[in-house]
């Protein structure tokens, strides 16, 4: 027995060492399994202290029945062998932390069907109609979990996915639906007596762990968020060649499709409450912000510089995907308006061009010109990044307009 260190030093092996370390074992066993070669111990000697990067001392029996040259196909053959125990290493790992998850999921909607919407449906606390605009189609969610469970236990990946994927636009619809069963819950807790005391009585349950409905009703939308991931991963650590691929791949587009949709739908409600933010701003109902179609970018102090010499004017700017507002702050003594801002322009962007004007600042902050047919606009800042960002704004929603 030898006894020998062949790398030294405290740096992790890289691949190439890792390379390296192996061809020299597999030679090491060519060499005893063959006997001595010519050079006797003295070869193997120098075989077990060669070092990554010089096997020139390297010496191997002529009479092997495996020849150094066929060693590379091994290698290979055992690296394509090794690279696939990995993914389904990894696969194994997805699939058992997707089913468990997938447990705690169906036990967190059970507590909402079994404590609430089951309850309800048997007392008549609530009238049908806003029992179904509050909960939705959270007993048909379930189900389709439910369903994907018991195919995930039994291993039938590819099964589970296509009966799972005929459910997804559940999601779509739950999102859509989501904003009006929170508007109506609370209401019925503002005004329905019973249905408030209900539902505290509920809450303070032990399986509810201090959470209250409204914590529990955005839960399937997150398990959509989850799915997105666990799907991809599957994916990615299943072989193109196998019966489940494809089942995969078109489930994957499936959840990214119902995830867009589900982003959009909240993007819109976001953007939503900015127009009816800025709209109640804004004194008077002159300037009209709440226009279908229209999209909120951001919004600033900036400086507007005058043509003709004048002091600087420091209004505030709300940049939309169609026009530029700007305005500045009502009298602070105003009885009504004290807190509102009073529109004093509205530029559309079509007829908008934005340049960068540089050498007015030095290097602190800088100006914008924007042009429009009849009147060019020249606004400052101190902030070099501040400027930036605007300039980035503008040039894009102008060329979003043109496009």
């Amino acid at each position: 027995m030898w006894e020998t260190e062949l790398f030294r030093g405290n740096s992790a092996f890289n691949e190439t060492a890792d390379l390296m370390l192996g061809l020299v074992s597999l030679m090491v066993f060519l060499c005893l399994m063959q006997g001595p070669c010519a050079h006797g111990r003295e070869c193997r000697r120098k075989l077990l202290t060669t070092v990554p990067g010089s096997f020139t001392s390297l010496c191997i029996n002529p009479d092997s029945a495996m020849s150094a040259s066929s060693l590379p196909f091994v290698v290979g053959a055992n690296t394509v062998e090794d690279q696939r125990a990995r993914w389904e290493r990894k696969r194994s790992r997805t699939a058992k932390e997707l089913l468990e998850t997938e447990y705690k999921y169906l036990e967190q909607l059970d507590l909402v069907l079994t404590y609430f919407v089951t309850i309800l449906k048997a007392k008549g606390t609530l009238k049908p109609a806003v029992l179904e605009t509050i909960f939705g189609p959270l007993e048909s969610l379930y189900s389709a979990s439910h369903v994907l469970s018991l195919h995930l236990e039994k291993g039938n990946l590819g099964q589970g996915l296509e009966i799972f994927c005929q459910s997804l636009d559940l999601y779509g619809h739950y999102a859509e639906n989501l904003e009006q069963a929170n508007k109506t819950l609370k209401e019925q807790v503002n005004k329905n007596k019973s249905f408030r005391k209900f539902k505290k009585l509920q809450e303070t349950r032990p399986q509810f762990q201090g959470r209250e409905l409204e914590d529990l009703l955005p839960l399937p939308l997150q398990r959509l968020h989850q799915y997105k991931h666990f799907f991809r991963d599957l994916l990615e650590n299943t072989s193109p060649d196998t019966a489940n691929y494809q089942k995969l791949a078109k489930t994957v587009k499936s959840v990214y499709e119902v995830s867009q949709w589900v982003q959009d739908i909240f993007d819109k409600r976001e953007n939503s409450l900015q127009l009816l933010r800025i709209q109640k701003l804004l004194k008077g109902q002159k300037t009209q912000v709440l226009t279908s179609g229209r999209w909120y970018i951001r919004e600033g102090w900036l400086s507007v510089v005058p043509s003709k010499g004048e002091e600087l004017k420091r209004r505030m700017f709300f940049l939309f995907s169609d026009i530029l507002i700007a305005a500045k702050p009502c009298h602070p003594l105003h009885l009504l308006n004290s807190n509102k801002l009073s529109c004093q322009a509205v530029y559309p962007l079509h007829q908008c061009s934005v340049d960068k004007v540089f050498g007015h600042t030095w290097s602190q902050g800088g100006l914008l010109s924007l042009s429009f047919p009849h009147k060019t606009l020249l606004l400052m800042t101190s902030s070099q990044q501040e400027i930036n960002d605007w300039y980035r704004s503008l040039t894009a929603a102008v060329r979003q307009l043109k496009a």
